[in-house]
């Protein structure tokens, strides 16, 4: 089956919203591409740090990984010319490539970049921790060969599929060692210097990053395949979707992809225009900190799970952006149970808050990035909690503000996104499912669940379990169980829409195909002369 696939958006968002015409820019050119979009997330371009999905976006083209994956799901070469497995760990051989820098690519740079990421211990580490890599055992397990080879030992908690995608992941790219030991300061790996700068084998490099304002990356013309059909791809913040939309129409832009649903849909069927509505395998989430008086009580958690009008925001506000779902696993998935009976339902959420100990309700606060389709998303729970007793404040901030917040645990309700790694159950799911150590003390913000201080420690080993299960028929077992437990113990990570991600692109763009995991690579892009 195929999981991610590419496929045009079709809206029944009715709606035209006008706005006072924006400062004019001029029409692009032909060897330029131009994208509007929200830079609200983008913190950081050092790839062992940063996660956030428009910083993945622009890093999968400064950055080679070893291995990359396909729209479609697959594992391809990238950096390793070829990889052979067996029973303790993978061997990868690597093709002659080299950095912008001129230096070469070498198994001491693989070594090191997985070193760096898991010795800065970043929440984009998380993905290797999650599995038994960590800044005290990589030394032994990545190790170099010779030049031109890598052994990555397994850890005992990972298939070699799992950790080919892994592998595949923006943050485990491959940075010249060389360059970035120039710009250490103070023990900080470089980090300083590669937050705003690159040192990668991809097919552009960094030329400026304005924070909320700007990315510039200029074509790498000694890329191993070729130099870029682009000669510089511009990446603007175009938070307003009205703006965002008139500058598309004009031909300011040539790619927008931060439309609200209403901006969207004047896009239907739009000579000169196409859409795509990629699948992310990933969810808007409505995160619950369990630390909190009330929202520590399970019954809470199912009060709110019955508190939400999934149908009518999925109908009015999410429109291309998401489709209702609870379970953090994509319908289509094989091994997807059917959803759970959470539903609008204010009787039974008031029942719920009665046993709990709070009939007359309580009040939270609900943190979101300012971006689309967060805040009104946002907007829509405020009024649908309210008719069963919840009292809602709302705290919009930038992508530092939110996003430190929750890996801070500073929050009672927060709004995030996810992806998945992987086109399967345990892709999707594994960053819900599993926490190994819930202590305030473990410190281990890029833990999706750690940060809701959700003790799930049944649910981590049936995780765990599951991910080292070689039988393909027993892993599909597990990973019903999975959701059925995900389910029962009333979630404080509660998925409420499966996200997609719509982009619309004037015509003259070609070759642009939109990746799940937001690794879209640009090197192939065009542009036609007529529209």
């Amino acid at each position: 089956m195929k999981h991610f696939s590419k496929g045009l958006f079709v809206s029944a968002v009715i709606g035209t919203l006008t706005l006072a015409a924006p400062q004019l820019y001029a029409a692009t050119p032909k060897d330029q591409l131009v994208i509007g979009t929200s830079l609200a997330q983008v913190l950081s371009l050092d790839p062992h740090q940063a996660t956030e999905g428009k910083a993945v976006e622009i890093m999968s083209n400064l950055y080679d990984r070893l291995v990359n994956s396909t729209p479609d799901g697959k594992i391809v070469p990238q950096l390793a010319e070829s990889w052979k497995v067996d029973d303790k760990g993978i061997t990868l051989t690597l093709r002659q490539a080299n950095f912008a820098s001129g230096n070469p690519v070498t198994s001491k740079d693989v070594v090191y970049s997985i070193g760096r990421l898991l010795k800065l211990d970043q929440a984009a580490a998380a993905n290797l921790k999650r599995v038994g890599y960590d800044k005290n055992n990589v030394d032994k397990l990545v190790t170099a060969v010779d030049d031109k080879t890598v052994r990555i030992d397994f850890s005992g908690q990972v298939t070699a599929e799992m950790l080919l995608y892994r592998l595949a992941a923006s943050t485990t790219s491959v940075v010249d060692s060389v360059e970035v030991q120039k710009h250490v300061a103070d023990n900080d790996w470089g980090n300083a210097w590669m937050r705003t700068h690159s040192a990668g084998s991809g097919p552009f490099t960094l030329n400026r990053w304005s924070p909320n304002e700007l990315v510039i990356l200029d074509a790498n013309k000694d890329y191993v395949t070729g130099a870029p059909k682009m000669k510089r791809v511009i990446v603007r913040h175009v938070p307003e979707s009205q703006v965002e939309r008139l500058m598309l129409e004009r031909g300011d832009i040539d790619i927008a992809s931060a439309l609200t649903a209403s901006d969207l849909a004047t896009f239907n069927d739009k000579k000169g225009f196409t859409i795509q509505r990629i699948p992310t395998g990933g969810f808007y989430v409505l995160s619950m900190n369990a630390g909190n008086q009330y929202l520590s009580n399970p019954k809470v958690r199912e009060a709110i799970a019955y508190g939400i009008d999934y149908k009518g925001i999925e109908k009015t506000i999410m429109g291309p952006y998401g489709r209702a779902r609870n379970v953090p696993v994509p319908e289509n998935f094989e091994y997807a149970i059917a959803n759970p009976d959470w539903h609008l339902d204010v009787e039974k959420s008031k029942q719920l808050l009665a046993e709990a100990g709070y009939k007359d309700g309580f009040s939270l606060t609900l943190k979101t990035i300012a971006q689309t389709p967060r805040i009104d998303l946002a907007t829509a729970i405020q009024a649908s909690l309210a008719q069963v007793g919840i009292k809602i404040d709302i705290q919009q901030g930038n992508g530092s503000e939110i996003i430190a917040a929750h890996r801070a645990r500073d929050f009672d309700l927060l709004i995030p996104q996810t992806s998945a790694y992987m086109p399967n159950v345990l892709g999707s799911m594994e960053q819900f499912s599993s926490n190994p150590d819930n202590s305030k003390e473990a410190n281990n913000a890029g833990n999706f669940v750690w940060r809701s201080a959700w003790d799930i420690p049944e649910l981590t080993a049936l995780t765990a379990k599951a991910s080292m299960e070689p039988d393909a028929k027993k892993r599909g077992e597990l990973y019903v169980q999975m959701q059925k437990m995900f389910v029962e113990q009333k979630p404080a990570v509660l998925p409420m829409f499966e996200r997609f991600e719509p982009i619309v692109l004037s015509s003259k763009v070609e070759g642009y195909i939109g990746h799940p995991t937001q690794l879209t690579r640009l090197e192939s892009v065009t542009k036609s002369e007529t529209q």
